[in-house]
């Protein structure tokens, strides 16, 4: 469940766990939001390990984006599955961010 960080600059890469539920991503929300009050301006979640996403999850992500809105930082999902990049055209938020495909 823990994630993970990668910063170089002004970009941040938070590793999401394997599943993204109400306590996995309350902790990537409070990393991300951290590191935007720093000075990020570039936010990336890295989905390589992550198997399930569930509804509070994507709320969650949700709130990334509008913190990053916020902070008029850019969003990136990467290594994301096709499953999950299709709930995320589902729902949405393949609008908001940039998605990048395992």
């Amino acid at each position: 469940m823990n994630s993970s960080v990668l910063t170089e600059g002004k970009s941040v890469t938070v590793f999401a766990s394997d599943y993204l539920n109400k306590l996995s991503g309350e902790k990537i929300e409070r990393e991300c939001k951290e590191f935007l009050r720093s000075g990020c301006r570039q936010l990336e979640v890295n989905f390589k390990n992550t198997e399930i996403i569930n509804s509070i999850g994507i709320s969650i992500l949700l709130g990334v984006i509008d913190a990053a809105s916020d902070f008029e930082a850019d969003v990136v999902f990467s290594d994301v599955s096709e499953h999950t990049i299709e709930l995320f055209e589902m729902l949405g938020l393949s609008t908001r961010v940039a998605l990048r495909l395992r």
